[in-house]
């Protein structure tokens, strides 16, 4: 088992999964807004599955996607971290920087202030070369954190492997973030429990 590694934020604690984040989690991906740009929102075994899978790939790496805390009321909020898809995309191998947030933390800006402590992490800790990021081109929302996280949009889109051809979110824009590259550094602090 990997060192697990944790990161605080002005407003945020980026950390294992607890059990107890799991019925939060189910709630926010049955949620048909949260999980309007996926094929489908999730049933609790399946958001369940995901949650332990996240949980297992911490354990085994030290990092991913790690369950997000809001530190001033301690909800568990959603997910925010970094990722190393499965699928075979054009630009495999990588690692992604995500996030999914339950929609009461829409708006606040801690999509954005989690996933940059996430590149910071990348590339100081992992010293990473890229990071990437996407979604299915009619998501304006995730493009929006995107840009404020400085990344750069590819010019040319991908069909993503995983929905069958002619799905309507088969399409995906790609935005890349590079360890030379301005993003917003908020103050950050890394954590081995």
């Amino acid at each position: 088992m990997a060192q697990i590694y944790e990161i605080e934020t002005e407003r945020l604690l980026l950390r294992q999964w607890r059990s107890s984040d799991f019925p939060a989690f189910a709630q926010m991906n049955a949620d048909k807004e949260v999980m309007r740009f996926f094929p489908s929102s999730l049933n609790e075994q399946q958001s369940n599955d995901m949650a332990q899978r996240c949980s297992d790939l911490i354990d085994l790496r030290g990092w991913g996607f790690w369950a997000a805390q809001e530190r001033s009321s301690d909800a568990f909020i959603g997910f925010i971290g970094l990722h190393v898809p499965t699928a075979e995309l054009p630009f495999s191998p990588c690692v992604e920087v995500g996030w999914r947030l339950a929609r009461n933390y829409w708006g606040k800006g801690l999509a954005t202030e989690g996933a940059s402590a996430a590149l910071t992490f990348a590339f100081n800790e992992l010293s990473l070369p890229e990071v990437v990021s996407f979604t299915t081109i009619s998501n304006e929302r995730s493009e929006r954190v995107m840009k404020r996280l400085g990344m750069k949009r590819d010019e040319l889109t991908f069909q993503h492997p995983s929905l069958p051809h002619g799905h309507p979110m088969q399409e995906h824009c790609l935005y890349r973030a590079s360890a030379a590259s301005p993003y917003p550094r908020f103050k950050c602090q890394l954590q081995h429990p």
